[in-house]
């Protein structure tokens, strides 16, 4: 006979996940939004989505499409993992490769 096997509800990972997020950012943990480099996006559009999703100023945002050119990747924004999750999505909607880091 096989013993019976309860699996897990579908919904407890990702809450699991939610918990753990959670519990990081009210720990205080700093995270950073890193924007990557690729070859789909011109410099104005990068500059541009910086200063309204970032709050850059013209200025700062030029520097950061300017290193993320050479260097490959740049940290953009720091903050409380819920502050910078809406950020980044705003990014990514606006095609640009970024990622919350710790």
């Amino acid at each position: 006979m096989r013993p019976h096997l309860h699996a897990l509800p579908f919904n407890s990972v990702e809450t699991e996940t939610q918990e753990a997020v959670a519990l990081e950012t009210d720990l205080g943990e700093e995270w950073h939004i890193v924007l990557y480099n690729d070859d789909e996006n011109t410099f104005d559009h990068v500059i541009n989505m910086l200063v309204k999703h970032c709050g850059h100023d013209p200025l700062q945002a030029e520097q950061c499409a300017v290193i993320v050119h050479f260097k490959g990747k740049c940290q953009v924004k720091s903050g409380s993992y819920a502050l910078l999750e809406p950020i980044c999505t705003k990014l990514l909607e606006a095609q640009l490769n970024a990622e919350i880091e710790p």
